[in-house]
């Protein structure tokens, strides 16, 4: 029985010398990010393929039960809106390969503009994919969250090629006005639909996005606490991963969301210990 849990990045300023190593070489820093969480959220490769030299360097500093959720380049999700994509996804999909059993799922992040009349072009493109790896869908549009009829729709295309469902929980994020610089840029940001916990299959994935206030992000997920503690009862294997506006606190937050699901799932297996950090000296 395993709960992954991760961040939106594995390398992060406010984190160096703090709870990871610094310096450390570019190289090094996922294994050191691997030490604290066993899942990344794969958002670079939106923006950018890297090279498949890059890609084997992540799955050399990883063992293969981490997860990555690699997300499909926008070329394909927002450009081109998952049409004529064949050899662009081809393309991406071989540069992952690398990542082997650790491609826990390919993450399909639509725009805001993507609703129910264009669910035809998302049930093709996905029974276009190769079917041998897993999928996640991650939709913005408020009617899939607002009208029953549109989300069965949805979840039918999904259900049809075994594909999950990735809510984007802000429901803490919104429940208060914001207090700094950084929850005020993501109140401009960041999706604000109701909260979706349906999972569709045995790998349901959550982003959950709190506060800058850790006890406010930790007060925030209590919902996700006693969900994910059913999932895991009925057998299936979760990921989640935590924000915050700043993500500041992001990563120890996530493995104190584990050892909160682990008190009520004693048989979870643990995470691995932390990497120690050298204390800074003058000399």
């Amino acid at each position: 029985m395993r709960l992954h849990v991760g961040c939106a990045m594995w390398s992060h300023a406010p984190w160096r010398g703090r709870y990871l190593p610094h310096p450390l070489p570019q190289g090094e820093r996922l294994r050191a990010y691997a030490t604290w969480c066993n899942a990344v959220e794969g958002n670079t490769t939106f923006y950018a393929t890297p090279a498949k030299d890059t890609v084997r360097s992540w799955a050399g500093q990883t063992g293969e039960d981490f997860r990555f959720i690699v997300k499909l380049p926008k070329t394909i999700t927002h450009v081109r809106c998952l049409t004529g994509v064949d050899e662009e996804l081809r393309g991406f999909l071989d540069t992952m390969e690398p990542l082997g059993p650790r491609a826990h799922a390919y993450w399909v992040q639509l725009p805001p503009s993507f609703g129910p009349s264009d669910l035809g072009v998302l049930a093709a493109f996905l029974r276009g994919a190769p079917r041998d790896l897993h999928y996640a869908v991650e939709v913005r549009h408020r009617v899939f969250f607002e009208d029953e009829r549109a989300a069965r729709a949805l979840e039918s295309v999904l259900a049809g090629v075994g594909a999950e469902w990735v809510p984007f929980d802000t429901v803490a994020l919104f429940s208060g006005r914001p207090t700094s610089d950084a929850e005020r840029d993501a109140w401009s940001k960041k999706p604000r639909v109701p909260r979706r916990s349906r999972a569709l299959t045995d790998r349901p994935i959550i982003r959950y996005l709190g506060r800058d206030d850790s006890e406010l992000t930790v007060e925030g997920w209590k919902y996700w606490v006693e969900t994910v503690t059913g999932w895991l009862r009925e057998g299936r294997s979760p990921t989640v991963f935590i924000h915050t506006p700043d993500n500041t606190e992001s990563l120890p937050l996530a493995r104190r969301f584990h050892d909160e699901v682990r008190a009520r799932v004693p048989e979870l297996e643990p995470l691995p210990d932390t990497e120690p950090i050298e204390p800074l000296t003058l000399f």
